[in-house]
């Protein structure tokens, strides 16, 4: 028996660095992923060696970095100082080795403790590290996070800096890809928050002149409700606007780093915008009259930052620094006194922000009463929920890994036989299933006040936990789960209108995918092959030659609990819903959902394959399924 195992010295057992990684890489980095989610393992790893290059630069040494990422290989090399010749090897496989320790030369770092790049060195299947340093050069290279090649220190008459190239350890992150816009989006991060400093990726300049200011331009476009309200000072930097949508819409960094999860800092900035506006106006408003439909970006440096995991995306620092003041006094003190100064001098924006604030308090009242009739019918409803089937842990839970957190998912199906299918295969830890009736209600042009009129509506709010804000969300990725016919393509379509028009802010970060299943099976009595297209259903074929069994499943419910398991486990195909910087939510639902025009049903009707629903890459396209074969 087990409980009888001999405890002896024997028993422990110290791993060296590259073993402990490869064994715990969430630890290190996160959840490992295939690339589909923007917080995947393969995007951290390029952050980490990216803080570095950002580090040397805040400290003034290198104004460009050189970015290259192809389908397997990633080259990052900055124009810094270059790490010191004789402790390259050491900088990038001895853990409690580097220069961020000696606060002096680092003093508000973004890679903060040295360990990431140690990380990326150990899963990846080839490492490579160049330092160029005063006309000498110095290489070395690793598989695994093995020493392979340590070469003689030579002469160079490159510029002074680093350079790392990389392959993710296939083993390690299966299947994976990398997603364009997600490096983007990162490499911009990096632009805003740094500005004056030029990044070229892949032959694309990447620059940024005002900082926050230029983010929030980029994610508001037009639909503004006033000019950016832009405020800097020592170690912080905020940009405010209202918009149109509902919910609320925040970017927070730490010393650089995007804190996707907010933290202390951003908690502190959400009740400053309310205390400094109540004070100015001096008037009591709901707290969420004053925040509705805001958009905004908040930067800190903070000394010695604690973070509530290694990937750093939630900030848990109380105090601005070992001697400075707590977070909240500091960022409340900036906001009160900035933003009062900056709506005296600018009357015209004052009056449009109360106007913002009006309208929100009108709309709240409006639906006040359906809002609290609605609620009670879903705590009943929850009690005995028969559309939610839960599962054991929440991407909102504090005492959860942060990889487990990061595997929640929400499958939305329609009908009973799919909703059986996922429900019977699915992992109970970390997959719920929430089932719709039949075509969920076309809720475009109406107001917030149909999410309560329509049960359903209100019962997926509630199943996610998003009504006051995305911050409580209940599960990382929401699944779309719809047959592969005209049907469910529409259902598809009525579902993201449901969350473009009332929750954006859910799509921009990221949450919201679709269900790839197979299209074919193909089989003979020895193999069997799942094909999500057609090309693959011929080389199947090919393959298995002699006339196999060819199965085309229609509706998810034709396949068995037995088989599906396979395509929601540890293979899943997901697909983010991406939306891109010149996408207007307007007018894209006003395309799909709006007047049932002409247009419309030919753009459907054209880009509905019989081997792939897919929304097709058209000019007018907006919102774009990554789809690997059709790209």
């Amino acid at each position: 028996m087990a409980g009888n195992a001999q405890y002896t010295e024997d028993s422990i057992k110290s791993l060296d660095w590259r073993e402990h990684i490869r064994l715990r890489p969430g630890m290190y980095i996160g959840k490992l992923g295939d690339g589909s989610a923007q917080d995947d393992g393969i995007y951290v790893l390029v952050k980490e060696i990216l803080d570095n290059s950002i580090d040397e630069h805040m400290m003034g040494h290198g104004r460009t970095i050189d970015i290259k990422i192809s389908e397997l290989k990633v080259e990052v090399r900055d124009y810094g100082r270059g790490i010191p010749l004789g402790k390259v090897i050491d900088c990038v496989s001895k853990i409690n080795t580097g220069g961020k320790y000696d606060s002096g030369a680092f003093q508000k770092s973004v890679g903060l403790n040295g360990v990431g790049t140690k990380a990326v060195n150990a899963l990846s299947d080839f490492f490579k590290v160049q330092s160029y340093r005063e006309g000498q050069c110095k290489v070395a290279l690793f598989e695994k996070g093995i020493l392979i090649e340590d070469r003689e220190v030579v002469k160079s008459s490159e510029r002074n800096g680093t350079k790392i190239t990389f392959s993710p350890d296939a083993s390690v992150f299966k299947n994976y890809h990398f997603i364009p816009e997600y490096l983007e989006n990162q490499i911009w991060n990096y632009a805003f928050l740094n500005a004056g400093l030029t990044i070229n990726y892949n032959g694309k300049k990447f620059f940024s002149e005002r900082g926050l200011y230029d983010l929030l331009d980029r994610k508001v476009d037009d639909d503004r409700r006033y000019p950016i309200i832009h405020l800097k000072g020592n170690d912080i930097e905020v940009a405010i606007t209202h918009s149109n949508q509902y919910g609320e819409e925040y970017y927070s960094f730490v010393n650089g780093q995007f804190t996707t999860q907010g933290g202390t800092h951003l908690a502190a900035f959400r009740e400053a915008i309310v205390k400094s506006i109540r004070e100015f106006y001096k008037k009591d408003y709901d707290a969420s009259d004053i925040r509705q439909s805001v958009v905004a970006s908040i930067a800190v440096r903070v000394q010695e930052p604690v973070f509530e995991s290694q990937t750093k995306t939630k900030l848990g620092s109380q105090n601005i620094g070992p001697d400075g003041p707590t977070l909240r006094t500091f960022v409340n003190d900036f906001i009160k006194t900035e933003l009062d100064n900056y709506l005296h001098k600018n009357p015209e924006t004052a009056n449009a922000l109360l106007k913002r604030i009006l309208q929100s308090e009108r709309e709240r009242k409006e639906i006040s009463g359906i809002k609290k009739l609605a609620n009670e019918r879903a705590k009943k409803a929850n009690l005995h929920n028969k559309k939610l089937r839960d599962c054991r842990v929440h991407y909102d839970d504090p005492k959860a890994a942060e990889d487990v957190k990061s595997e929640t998912m929400l499958f939305i199906t329609e009908g009973d036989s799919a909703s059986g299918s996922i429900t019977k295969s699915r992992n109970v830890q970390t997959q719920a299933v929430f089932s719709l009736r039949g075509k969920p209600l076309n809720c475009y042009g109406m107001t917030k006040k149909v999410v309560y009129e329509n049960e359903e509506f209100n019962l997926l709010q509630h199943a996610l936990n998003i009504e006051d804000g995305i911050e409580n969300l209940r599960y990382r990725k929401i699944v779309i789960a719809t047959d592969a016919d005209v049907d469910g393509m529409h259902i598809r379509l009525l579902i993201m209108t449901y969350f473009l028009q009332f929750f954006p802010d859910l799509v921009k970060n990221g949450h919201l995918y679709i269900l790839e299943t197979p299209l074919f099976r193909v089989r003979n009595k020895k193999e069997t092959i799942y094909c999500y297209s057609d090309e693959e259903r011929q080389r199947a074929i090919q393959k298995l030659g002699n006339k196999p069994e060819i199965t085309r499943f229609k509706g998810l419910g034709e396949i068995s609990p037995g088989e599906f398991g396979g395509f929601i486990g540890e293979d899943i195909k997901l697909e983010p819903i991406i939306l891109r910087k010149e996408t207007k939510i307007a007018d894209l639902l006003s395309f799909y959902m709006g007047k049932n025009t002409p247009t419309r049903q030919n753009f459907i009707i054209d880009n509905l394959k019989i081997e792939k629903d897919i929304i097709n890459d058209e000019p007018n396209r907006e919102v774009e399924v990554k789809e690997q074969e059709t790209a």
